[in-house]
């Protein structure tokens, strides 16, 4: 049976990041590493939970890949009820890259665009698909994986932890031998280096701890957009010697670090916003879905508080005697009297249905359009739905994705153009605000 018999781990802010939103747990034979979305203070708070949930242990029933999916569920339901609570927090999220040992495979559940690799003999495989639009465009055969590197939707992912009720987790096993080093990493690494070059960089020799320093050293050096995690973990068969490219660590110093392990340091400290992230733009956060029905109620309340001016007629001025005016006729048979009820009963209720089609075709139309607006708390983020409030505190907008820069970090003109509200379409609004939080506009 396969053990774990080296590992080591590092998180990193990058050089455009002002904190850490990654996470990272290593606790033989379990490893894990997210990557929160939602600025500063949301991401980092997302990836928290989802390291929280696995520190917390895996059920005991099950296969390897079934109580890694229970946990990943968990962390979405708890990520998912926070930022449903909290409005500041509306729309943050957390990608998921975890993988177990079990017996003679590693089992992996994975959402987002984490991946994992595994380095055997010389040979760099890729064992995870990345829920991003370009990873499916990539499927579909639409883009290669070369124009996907430089494509301006590549931090787009279309699913993650938190934004929705219910998430897909993918989970797989792939057959482990003696030697073979396994990584788990946040796209912070794979968006500045290609695989082959990860591969070169594995090969390298050395303790795992200074092959995850390469990795995250080379990273930075070109440019390190985004926060950068590695996690390695090589295996081994007891006393086998291992047998890949690399020398293997002593394994008795590796049996005394997985006693001792734990949660591992989740880096400096907090945001990514790299990616959602417009699967998170697929994402429609329950308050936000209810702010357009509550304003229909609104609107028809007028309609049926509306007083009655027939009844009130027909209380005037019986037997008063102070003025002469000429005898009332008989009072009409009541059944007119309803027919003329029933008649503006008819136009208020005809005129309701108006108003509430007009306002159910306003909100569909509102779902189709984005802006770049502010967060409570000053940073740029992007809104769907249409900019204005309601009153009673209805809003016809709902924030999706939260960036990691200030509004105040930028120059008054552009300020002045990005934050005017205009309607934009998805890809737009988010290419716009994510160009901005990489560093590909300056601020």
């Amino acid at each position: 049976m396969l053990q774990i018999v080296d590992y080591a781990e590092l998180t990193d802010t990058g050089l455009q990041r002002r904190s850490n939103e990654d996470a990272l747990y290593a606790s033989p034979p379990v490893f894990v590493v997210a990557d929160g979305m939602g600025g500063a203070q949301a991401g980092e708070v997302a990836s928290g939970i989802a390291i929280d949930a696995f520190a917390g242990g895996l059920p005991s029933t099950g296969s390897a890949e079934e109580r890694l999916a229970a946990v990943a569920r968990d962390a979405n339901t708890r990520i998912h009820e926070l930022a449903s609570a909290d409005r500041q927090r509306a729309g943050m999220g957390s990608t998921l890259i975890a993988a177990y040992l079990d017996g003679d495979g590693v089992a992996i559940a994975h959402v987002g665009d984490s991946r994992a690799y595994r380095w055997r003999e010389g040979e760099l495989e890729r064992l995870t698909r990345d829920h991003s639009l370009v990873g499916m465009w990539i499927e579909r055969g639409d883009i290669t994986e070369e124009e996907a590197e430089e494509h301006p939707q590549r931090s787009v992912i279309t699913r993650a932890l938190g934004p929705e009720p219910n998430v897909d987790i993918e989970t797989q096993t792939s057959p482990a031998r003696p030697g073979d080093l396994f990584l788990l990493c946040s796209d912070g690494l794979t968006s500045m280096i290609p695989d082959a070059e990860i591969g070169a960089l594995l090969g390298s020799g050395g303790a795992l701890k200074e092959i995850a320093e390469r990795l995250v050293g080379e990273a930075n050096s070109r440019g390190g957009r985004d926060n950068i995690t590695v996690v390695l973990f090589r295996v081994g068969g007891g006393a086998d010697t291992a047998t890949g490219e690399q020398p293997a660590a002593g394994e008795a110093d590796a049996a005394a670090q997985a006693d001792e392990a734990g949660v591992t340091q989740v880096g400096e400290s907090a945001p990514t916003a790299a990616e959602v992230r417009a699967a998170l733009a697929a994402s429609q956060p329950a308050a936000a879905a209810q702010a357009p029905a509550e304003a229909g109620a609104e609107a028809r309340s007028p309609w049926l508080v509306a007083p009655d001016a027939t009844a009130t007629d027909a209380q005037v001025g019986e037997g008063e005697g102070r003025r002469t005016i000429p005898p009332r006729p008989p009072a009409p048979p009541p059944q007119p009297r309803r027919r003329r009820h029933a008649r503006r009963y008819a136009f208020a209720t005809f005129v309701v249905l108006v108003l509430v089609a007009l306002g159910v075709g306003g909100w569909l139309a509102s779902r189709d359009v984005y802006f770049v607006s502010t967060t409570p708390d000053g940073f740029v983020a992007v809104d769907r739905g249409l900019p204005y409030d309601l009153p009673f505190g209805v809003h016809l907008y709902s924030t999706v994705f939260r960036s990691g820069v200030a509004a105040d970090e930028l120059a008054p003109a552009r300020r002045a153009t990005l934050l005017n509200h205009k309607l934009r379409s998805q890809s737009d609004a988010f290419s716009l605000v994510r160009d901005i939080d990489a560093g590909k506009l300056t601020p």
